[in-house]
């Protein structure tokens, strides 16, 4: 048997680097959904298939009805898909329980809401430490980290009513980056604000995406939103065009 040279090693370790680049944080197959409506069988997605590489930032833009949200739900585990697999970090996310579902959530996902989501009797620092405060976690030294980042620290023991929009949404931001998820999704993250909060909402959660790394996917009707994007799909009456 030859013995393995310092070089092979290297070239080993190089290739092993190589592989885990191409492993897809999400990989979405064959994804049908419909919905009962009386008699009717309203098909509301349709042979979807698609990819997110880790740390890419993917906007998915269609009309209204189109089907995006849904199929954001669907990425996101939120809900099951009619037919069809997804897989986040390479766990088949469609024959997941709920249970088991909400456990992936809480450490593989965070979720973006328009309009914010957050607990009303919770101060933002509370709000913040909510998902952690869920998985039974504490991780103070996160939670300063994001209310830094996010420029909210004077802020720490308001409450939501006491907020802005965009300071209830960059909250919201830094909530669902707290569990450092491989993935963050958004749905229409800016439509709930002006203009110019909306441009300083967008370029402060980009710059949080690229710092940690995580995968981005955000639906939005906003071109100027979505040319920022790394890859944008469109959604047609169900499917990818």
């Amino acid at each position: 048997m030859n013995p393995t040279s310092p070089q092979d090693t290297a070239l080993e370790a190089d290739a092993i680097k190589v592989d885990a680049i191409k492993i897809d944080v999400l990989e979405a197959k064959n994804i049908y959904k419909s919905f009962q409506l009386e008699q009717d069988q309203i098909e509301v997605l349709k042979d979807i298939n698609l990819s997110v590489h880790p740390g890419e930032f993917v906007a998915i833009m269609g009309k209204s009805g189109s089907g995006k949200s849904t199929l954001l739900s669907l990425l996101a585990g939120l809900d099951h898909p009619t037919a069809g697999q997804i897989k986040l970090n390479g766990d088949d996310l469609t024959h997941m329980s709920e249970e088991q579902l909400a456990l992936k959530r809480q450490s593989d996902i965070g979720f973006v809401f328009q309009s914010f989501h957050l607990i009303p009797t919770l101060s933002v620092r509370e709000n913040i430490e909510f998902p952690l405060s869920i998985a039974r976690q504490q991780n103070p030294a996160r939670v300063d980290e994001l209310l830094d980042a996010v420029e909210l620290t004077h802020r720490a023991m308001s409450f939501p009513h006491q907020l802005s929009g965009g300071e209830k949404q960059r909250t919201a931001i830094a909530r669902a980056l707290v569990a450092k998820p491989q993935i963050l999704f958004a749905d229409e993250p800016t439509g709930n604000l002006d203009e110019k909060t909306a441009d300083q909402v967008m370029q402060l959660l980009l710059n949080l995406q690229q710092a940690f790394n995580t995968a981005l996917v955000i639906v939005t009707h906003d071109p100027s939103l979505a040319k920022l994007a790394d890859r944008t799909i469109t959604i047609v009456d169900g499917r990818l065009v």
